[in-house]
């Protein structure tokens, strides 16, 4: 029996036919054949992953105008439509039965809609198709994935942020699957539709986030089975922090929050994503993909060595969204140039002063312009990152942008502790990579909403049972790098190397802290000595105080509207309220001891 069916194989030259039948994979084979049913493209490359096949997408995304060839030969640019160049929360949609602040349809309505819009999207195109693994290819935990898109783009993305695994598909029939077609760039038919048998539907969005298959799609379908099994598949950072020995953390922040420039202070395994398992009573994490879909807004020399000369080495990066100038170089805002005079940008032609239709001022770059880059190029990616065994964690990091409460750092009493009042509270500043009104404060548990797939009770449920089967616990701590008073900021960008530094001296139990109702606290002594010896700086007393006085008041108030929302949902442990109980119950203590605020020197 031939092994590829009619109309697939009409679509296939010889070569790519050998390609395909070297694999011997029937389940593979009758998907896309669907998708070519439905789709309807003209011809179908498949992406095996030789030179030849990274050369040949390569050449098309510039051959289709997706992409633009700059002055170094290894650098291009991308532009997304102005109206898709972020995560698009309103046409994103869970299939299945309703699950609170999550956009969820019913399946069958979700799948005749969205294929609907597929019909056909693809004539007159190449499809083109790409096999990845989440996670390093020697793992007994990764998962494969094939990307179907029409978008050359998009799969030189995914050549580039994902481990190539065509031959591990070989009779492998469990794997997770993504289409997406450009389609018409309709915005108003723009669907992202998330299935949870295993399929990403995409449509009339170019954007990474909502592209990209194995990117922010996948999580959920990844969350899901996390959930299920009894792991974490988290939105986290993972980073070697450096002291008696390497010592390996988590980090979740919500997009444009410090996540990227954390993840630089260390030794580099992911700025992004996590996988992490019990592995023998231990948390060990691995990262599921080996590059880096990045934000660039801001990134310059000063404060980001390490990208600023990863982004003008001579390695492949894709720029997105950031500002074509006419000697075929690149501008963004906040890398310390001077603004062009003149430019092309997602909006076209660009000029100093140039405004919208509205009379807003049009930027040169946008706020959540990108840059795709592989982890092999930053010059601290920790080798681990491709170890089958995964790195031990010892700390986990929950950190926000919150200009009102929040202390810089903090570590909580116990796991139960941090993961409810750190991690399931968390409140953020809201960031260009939604589409929405940037600054916003929204509630964004674990920085996980966007891409929830279950109910937050039963992923609470499974965090905390997580834990208990942990026979040694990470320590858990909170972070927020934005905090002000009246006179602005009261922390510089380079603080945060301090609070990392303090994170390694409590592991390693060098470090003592003090008691507060919302955790422990650094010591002034402590912080003033590592400020000396981090940053060669003087740590003033005002400064500490300042930074770490309790605003009481604001942290009642914050859990107070947490736990109203918990309340609500019906699967939601009992000990999530009881803590919430607990630590509102402390607040008021103190309130009532020492009024809306209480400085560090009073409880010292």
């Amino acid at each position: 029996m031939d092994l590829i069916p009619g109309i697939l194989k009409e679509r296939l030259s010889s070569s790519e036919i050998e390609k395909l039948s070297k694999l011997q994979n029937h389940q593979l084979v009758n998907f896309l054949n669907s998708v070519v049913g439905l789709c309807d493209p003209e011809s179908v490359y498949i992406v095996e992953g030789t030179r030849k096949d990274l050369e040949y997408v390569k050449r098309k995304a510039i051959e289709t105008g997706e992409e633009i060839r700059l002055k170094n030969e290894n650098h291009t640019i991308h532009f997304d439509p102005p109206l898709d160049q972020a995560r698009a929360r309103e046409d994103t949609f869970i299939l299945g039965s309703k699950i609170p602040y999550v956009n969820t349809k019913s399946r069958e309505e979700g799948l005749q809609e969205v294929i609907s819009i597929l019909k056909g999207s693809m004539k007159g195109r190449e499809m083109f198709v790409g096999f990845y693994s989440l996670g390093p290819i020697a793992s007994k935990y990764k998962m494969l994935a094939v990307q179907v898109t029409d978008s050359p783009y998009v799969i030189h993305s995914e050549n580039m942020l994902y481990r190539n695994a065509f031959r591990e598909f070989t009779n492998n029939e469990d794997f997770l699957k993504f289409v997406h077609s450009k389609g018409s760039l309709d915005i108003k038919k723009r669907r992202i539709m998330i299935d949870l048998e295993g399929v990403v539907y995409s449509v009339n969005t170019t954007y990474a986030g909502n592209s990209v298959g194995l990117k922010k799609l996948a999580l959920r379908l990844t969350l899901n089975k996390a959930v299920n099994e009894g792991w974490l598949s988290e939105h986290m950072a993972i980073i070697g922090l450096e002291g008696e020995r390497t010592h390996y953390i988590t980090a979740s922040f919500p997009s444009g929050s410090g996540k990227t420039s954390t993840s630089m202070l260390g030794k580099l395994i992911s700025d992004d994503l996590a996988f992490i398992r019990n592995v023998n009573g231990i948390a060990r994490a691995w990262n599921p993909e080996s590059g880096v879909f990045g934000i660039i807004h801001g990134v310059n020399p000063k404060d980001d060595p390490i990208v600023w000369d990863v982004l003008h080495s001579n390695d492949e990066v894709i720029f997105s969204n950031v500002l074509l100038l006419p000697d075929g170089t690149v501008y963004w805002e906040g890398s310390g140039d001077h603004e062009p005079e003149k430019g092309v940008n997602f909006a076209g032609e660009w000029w100093k002063g140039k405004r919208d239709g509205s009379g807003k001022p049009i930027p040169p770059s946008h706020p959540n312009a990108r840059f795709t880059v592989r982890l092999n190029s930053f010059k601290n990616l920790d080798l681990k990152y491709e170890d089958p065994e995964g790195v031990e964690i010892e700390g986990i990091i929950f950190g926000v942008k919150d200009y009102y409460t929040l202390v810089p750092i903090a570590e909580s009493f116990s796991w139960e502790h941090g993961v409810i009042t750190m991690g399931a509270s968390m409140e953020s500043s809201r960031t260009s990579a939604v589409i929405g009104k940037s600054d916003e404060m929204e509630f964004n548990p674990m920085a996980l909403l966007d891409f929830i797939s279950v109910s937050l009770g039963k992923y609470l449920d499974n965090y905390l049972s997580f834990g208990k089967r942990l026979s040694k616990l990470p320590k858990i701590f909170s972070a927020n790098y934005f905090l002000k008073n009246e006179n602005g900021y009261l922390n510089s960008k380079e603080d945060k190397k301090v609070w990392l530094r303090w994170i390694v001296e409590r592991i390693e139990g060098k470090a003592s802290a003090i008691r507060t109702p919302i955790g422990f606290i650094p010591t002034y002594d402590d912080l003033s000595s590592l400020f000396y010896k981090v940053l060669s700086k003087t740590y003033k007393k005002e400064e500490y105080e300042a930074q770490f006085t309790i605003r009481l008041k604001a942290y009642k108030e914050k859990f107070e509207r947490v736990r109203s929302v918990y309340a609500g949902i019906d699967d939601v442990p009992d000990t999530v309220i009881e803590i919430f109980n607990k630590q509102i119950s402390d607040l008021n203590e103190y309130i009532n001891r020492f009024g809306e605020k209480v400085s560090p020197f009073q409880l010292s």
